[in-house]
């Protein structure tokens, strides 16, 4: 029997293939130019050749799916049965791909509620796997997406990031905030508010900046039941390392992952960047 509510979303949630491919979850990939060249986000490029071409200093940019591509996934969601989709997707305020969605979604077949996250990496894909999860449970179009809205508003991300270079030459952060950073070795610390990546504290060192990051996360986290992820761009020995602090320190939790961002975001971070996502979970 066929799945009454589809659930779509893009590549910067970043969420396991395996997954996804369980959940019945399709996934729309963003592009990265490298050189000239444009690939798809974790298909034709991974997290560790951006990080090689930021390394370098290569020129690299990023783009939204073209909309027929959200239109491509809408049309075989019906044909596969589906009475309707929920598309759930990266912040409007970081990038186009919420937009390209709603223009596919205003010719689709069946109708198509677009949820605009407001964040990225798991902070979009929690909210996708809860969607995921209500739809193959029955859940109407309706609930599916008040549930990924409602997931989403009440998830928290912090993140830490060795340059806010990379965030500044993709606009993603203000000149003066990059100033800012660079100032007698400051290490700020950022968070994602009303959708947009803004600075929250500083700090003098990126050991005090990556203690304060754990702080931050065990007090979103309370002591009510969390999913939790720790992200980072070719970084795998300190994410491990904090996510082994976070599953001491947090009193009712029911997930911790540990996400290696793709390159769609690696562009804007680079090398080096740690964050965690929390997100309300439901005990189990």
């Amino acid at each position: 029997m066929s799945q009454a509510v589809a659930v779509v979303t893009d590549s910067t949630a970043y969420l396991d293939p395996a997954e996804t491919g369980r959940l019945g979850v399709m996934v729309i990939p963003l592009q990265v130019v490298v050189g000239g060249r444009t690939l798809d986000d974790v298909a034709q490029i991974d997290a560790e050749g951006v990080a090689a071409a930021l390394r370098d200093w290569s020129p690299v940019s990023t783009s939204r799916p073209a909309p027929q591509r959200f239109a491509d996934a809408y049309e075989l969601a019906a044909a596969r049965g589906a009475t309707g989709v929920v598309s759930v997707h990266l912040s409007g305020a970081m990038s186009g791909t919420v937009d390209s969605a709603r223009v596919a979604a205003e010719d689709a077949l069946i109708p198509v509620d677009v949820v605009d996250s407001g964040s990225l990496a798991m902070g979009l894909g929690f909210p996708v796997l809860a969607a995921a999860r209500a739809a193959r449970e029955g859940g109407t179009l309706t609930d599916v997406a008040a549930l990924a809205r409602d997931l989403a508003a009440r998830t928290r991300s912090f993140f830490y990031v060795d340059t806010l270079e990379h965030l500044r030459r993709g606009g993603r952060i203000g000149a003066a905030a990059t100033l800012l950073g660079s100032a007698l070795s400051i290490k700020p610390l950022l968070h994602i508010d009303d959708g947009a990546i803004s600075p929250l504290e500083k700090v003098r060192t990126a050991g005090r900046a990556l203690a304060r990051l754990e702080e931050l996360a065990v007090r979103a986290a309370g002591d009510g039941p969390a999913d939790v992820a720790v992200h980072h761009l070719a970084a795998p020995g300190r994410a491990r390392t904090l996510a082994d602090h976070l599953a001491k320190r947090i009193p009712a939790l029911v997930s911790l992952r540990v996400v290696e961002v793709g390159a769609v975001v690696g562009v804007h971070v680079g090398p080096g960047m740690l964050g965690i996502t929390v997100a309300p979970g439901a005990p189990e």
